[in-house]
């Protein structure tokens, strides 16, 4: 990923391309990282909108600041009614519907679009960006519904919502302000600023571009990497329970086969493997281990890889200035085109979720391997703690929670890309980019995976704890771990509260412990990226440096 434009312990918002890490400190902390504008960035931005008071003056032609917008654009605005129509453009984009999305998500975009306003091509006073500013560091969040993007002239109706509430256009518009809602005018008075009125051009160059979707992007890229990571850590410690053999993730296999994804995957998974104790008993039951086992350098590499595509793609998105017209102001020209198109990022998140899947499924596989007396190498059937009360049934519940969950990670896979309607604003928009519906299915499937690793890494603690007692005649799991997973296994067990004994598993008869309660704590920790969460940094790191 780019490098952050923090510095001094502030964030610089002038234009300078931002690192998906510095979107999420900004959405998840606000405050904790302080942000500030570059002494010339007002000269910067004034010389765009005085070429937008100039073209306006003279009575040039320039879309949506003297004509209507859209499938409209051949209606002319008089001069005298071009900030009007500025200001119109807001109210007929007040169609927002559904649930409200994420508070998160909001505060990105704010960022995001008031770091390319930044850039000086969009026609938009210094204010608006102060405004945005103002508002992110009042931790003042609008509230935006979920519904009502197609991602073509970028994402009009989300966006709009923000524009209310900094501009304190309605009372209709909410914002989140300390622990209350208050109607966006209100909120103004309470940060002591006033109403503002929108000039030519500056209600088009908010709304008019990509920003919210590539903030949904931005936000679901950097959990993925992290869930990621912690996938690769639960199914090291699944693979140590099941034996698994060492040679299918040797150097000299991959050099063979040389996808960057692929060498990266044998490499990590081979040094978490291989920093633990080994204790394959005798000859191995099969010649080979099952494909699930021995590919999985051949599976995982191909996500990874394209992981580390997405993210360039996302962080490219979010930094581009993507409304329309853009000014270049050492020529003075209006360039009517299209950035606001959010096909770049639609195409990437519908990846993104399609490979959330696929490592849901592998998943999958792992632990209805681990639970099968037939293939998990003498554990006991569902992982029972306690195979002499006959009714003990173990982790079967928890097989099949994960059964529900990975169907639907499996189906958010599918593409929403090429479902877009062609008639769109009166055939206008007859190729949408549908970013910002595949943004937000993404967010989904990206909290449905905490929630199926929260399962996954109870099947991987009782699985290495019944496998030391088999192998070491104790039940402490962590024998059989090396540096980098005992963390792993460790924040787990203390999540849960289950102290590691030598004397008995994680789960000992049915009901000893709620696994409702284990689960929501764990899904909890993962999704506030606690302890368990960076637990797996050393794996992040690892692929930062490979891929960043």
């Amino acid at each position: 990923m780019t490098g952050s434009t923090a510095t001094n312990n502030a964030l610089r918002i002038d234009g300078s391309p931002l690192s998906i890490s510095d979107v999420w400190r900004v959405s998840n902390r606000p405050g904790d990282l302080p942000l500030e504008t570059a002494a010339n960035l007002p000269a910067k931005m004034q010389a765009s909108v005085d070429l937008v008071e100039q073209a306006v003056a003279e009575g040039q032609t320039i879309y949506g600041v003297t004509t209507g917008f859209g499938g409209m654009a051949g209606v002319p605005v008089p001069r005298d009614q071009a900030a009007a129509s500025q200001n119109n453009l807001l109210k007929f984009l007040a169609t927002g519907a559904g649930d409200p999305i994420d508070s998160r998500h909001v505060r990105a975009a704010m960022l995001l679009r008031a770091n390319v306003l930044a850039q000086g091509c969009s026609g938009v006073r210094f204010e608006i960006v102060e405004r945005l500013l103002h508002f992110l560091k009042a931790d003042a969040t609008p509230i935006v519904r979920e519904l009502g993007s197609i991602g073509a002239s970028g994402d009009l109706v989300p966006l709009s919502t923000i524009a209310r509430a900094i501009t304190g256009q309605s009372d209709h518009v909410k914002v989140q302000y300390g622990d209350s809602v208050f109607a966006g005018p209100a909120v103004l008075d309470k940060l002591g600023l006033r109403r503002l009125e929108l000039l030519p051009k500056e209600g088009l160059a908010i709304v008019n571009g990509t920003s919210f979707s590539a903030a949904i992007a931005a936000n679901c890229v950097f959990e993925s990497r992290q869930l990621m990571a912690l996938a690769f850590g639960v199914q090291a410690m699944m693979l140590q329970a099941l034996q698994v053999q060492e040679e299918p993730f040797a150097e000299f296999v991959h050099q063979k086969k040389a996808h960057p994804g692929q060498v990266w995957s044998a490499s990590i998974m081979k040094r978490l493997l291989s920093e633990g104790r080994s204790h394959n008993n005798g000859t191995p039951q099969h010649v080979q281990d099952r494909y699930s086992l021995r590919c999985l350098p051949q599976y995982m590499g191909a996500t990874v890889e394209c992981l580390a595509n997405i993210s360039e793609v996302v962080e490219t998105e979010m930094n581009a200035v993507s409304d329309n017209p853009l000014i270049d102001t050492s020529t003075g020209k209006f360039y009517q085109s299209g950035n606001f198109l959010g096909h770049y990022v639609a195409l990437a998140m519908d990846d993104l979720r399609k490979h959330i899947g696929l490592m849901a499924k592998h998943l999958d596989v792992q632990i209805a391997t681990l639970v099968t007396p037939e293939f998990n190498g003498g554990l006991p059937a569902s992982l029972r703690g306690n195979s002499d009360v006959p009714y003990n049934m173990g982790l079967k519940g928890l097989q099949i929670l994960g059964n529900s969950i990975m169907p639907m990670l499996t189906w958010y896979g599918n593409p929403i890309v090429e479902h877009f309607p062609t008639h769109a604003e009166q055939f206008n928009q007859n190729i949408n980019g549908l970013s910002w519906g595949s943004a937000n299915l993404a967010w989904k499937s990206v909290e449905l995976f905490q929630h199926y690793l929260s399962a996954g890494l109870i099947f991987a603690v009782q699985a290495l704890d019944l496998r030391a007692k088999s192998a070491l005649g104790h039940c402490d799991g962590r024998e059989l771990l090396g540096t980098m997973l005992t963390p792993l296994y460790d924040a787990t067990c203390e999540s849960m509260n289950h102290t590691p004994c030598n004397k008995q598993p994680f789960l000992v008869n049915d009901g000893d412990q709620w696994l409702e309660e284990a689960l929501a704590v764990l899904r909890t920790n993962i999704s506030q990226h606690g302890s368990v969460a960076t637990s797996v940094n050393p794996i992040l790191e690892s692929f930062d440096n490979t891929f960043g």
